[in-house]
């Protein structure tokens, strides 16, 4: 039973620089994944290079934990954690 809700969020500042990496971390940390949630500014001229990615993580708190530290590993990303007890 899950005693926790776990959710992470990710200020990414350049998209175009730091979408390789993260991209490689999300993927290598997939199976930790339960939701996720992507988005950055659009308009008729221009597509914001700063991005916003929300994570509803599931797995062990170590594993969590884990996948959070990589991700704080990569310049020009700020990571934001809640945990919930349920």
């Amino acid at each position: 039973m899950v005693d926790e809700i776990r959710v992470l969020g990710l200020l990414i500042r350049d998209r175009i620089k730091e979408s390789g990496r993260t991209q490689e971390v999300l993927t290598k940390n997939a199976h930790l994944i339960r939701s996720r949630l992507g988005f950055h500014e659009v308009s008729e001229d221009i597509c914001s290079r700063v991005g916003v990615i929300i994570l509803q993580l599931s797995g062990t708190p170590d594993e969590c934990e884990r996948m959070e530290s990589e991700l704080n590993d990569i310049g020009g990303i700020e990571v934001q954690r809640m945990v919930f007890s349920i």
